[in-house]
């Protein structure tokens, strides 16, 4: 808690504010775990955002069967939810990922779509239900809630300088321009930034990339930045530590040179992240991805000297 006092100006609960967890049962919300952090926050003057209110996945078993009963009773469980979360938020969170994770992953990324989806949006049960309007209309009845909100769109593997990643930037910016031409509200971006090592990346292809979506008068928001490293790991830790630490250097400064102005990591330490909470991405074997600014013992890496050189605007040393 400490390491969060002194180190974070923007915080983000990465579960606690999800579907699943806000609303367990239907019509039944649980807001203490999220009132909680944003108390917390409030105490020690952080801001917060909200994440995450349309996504396919952490959606409890009763709100995917009703979802799938059709358009009719999907829009009644979103409304729904909307409800009870944005009014009794609204105070303490003023930008909320809306939408999450909505483009459909191309052949040969991780986890590609199924072969009968050709489109640029993902097979989930909002889509089923509600067709390819899904988006706007989540956007749309968070502006219909909240006139002042910051309304985020907020997707991942758009970053390296693979044929994959380059297929999923088209998709999102396809995606992003149909809805400036609809004129459906959407303020902001986030790109996550989990980061690969064994991807490569250009600083101009991602700069360029940032550009365009700020061209089209967006915010652009780094929002879940960590590294996983490739299996086996290459190298003792210092080695481990500068590879990483000159990647997120990289990245940052490409981000930054696009015009992105806000960074958000995916924890502060590598004893609490998710890179080796999950096993599909975990390294086993009993390491640790060290893809967070702090180490098992809360001790600053060179990852946090990298955060800290590209926002100074700084090379990488």
């Amino acid at each position: 808690a400490a390491l969060v006092a002194r180190e974070a100006a923007l915080l983000v609960p990465e579960y606690e504010a999800k579907f699943a967890a806000l609303q367990p049962e239907e019509g039944r919300f649980d807001f203490t775990q999220f009132e909680a952090i944003a108390a917390w926050a409030q105490h020690f003057g952080k801001a917060v955002r909200g994440h995450a209110l349309v996504w396919h996945q952490d959606l409890p078993d009763w709100a995917r069967a009703a979802i799938a009963e059709g358009p009719r009773r999907a829009r009644a469980v979103l409304d729904a939810h909307y409800d009870a979360v944005l009014p009794r938020m609204r105070a303490r969170i003023r930008d909320w990922d809306v939408v999450n994770e909505p483009i459909a992953n191309p052949p040969g990324s991780d986890v590609p779509e199924p072969p009968g989806n050709t489109g640029d949006l993902r097979d989930t049960p909002w889509l089923r239900a509600l067709g390819p309007d899904y988006v706007a209309i989540a956007l749309r009845a968070a502006r219909e809630r909240d006139a002042t909100l910051r309304i985020t769109l907020n997707d991942y593997g758009v970053e390296a300088d693979t044929p994959w990643a380059e297929e999923k930037r088209r998709r999102l910016l396809r995606l992003l321009r149909g809805l400036r031409q609809r004129n459906v509200p959407l303020d902001a971006v986030g790109i996550q930034g989990h980061l690969q090592m064994r991807e490569p990346f250009r600083p101009e292809v991602f700069a360029e990339f940032v550009r365009q979506i700020r061209a089209l008068d967006l915010q652009v928001a780094i929002t879940e930045l960590d590294v996983r490293e490739t299996r086996p790991p290459v190298g003792d830790f210092v080695q481990r530590d500068t590879a990483v630490a000159l990647r997120v250097h990289a990245f940052l400064s490409a981000a930054f040179a696009g015009g992105a102005r806000t960074v958000l990591t995916w924890g502060l330490s590598d004893r609490w992240s998710w890179l080796h909470r999950e096993e599909a991405v975990a390294l086993g074997g009993g390491d640790v991805h060290r893809g967070l600014p702090f180490d098992w013992e809360l001790n600053r890496k060179q990852m946090w000297r990298a955060l800290a050189r590209a926002f100074l605007g700084q090379p990488a040393g």
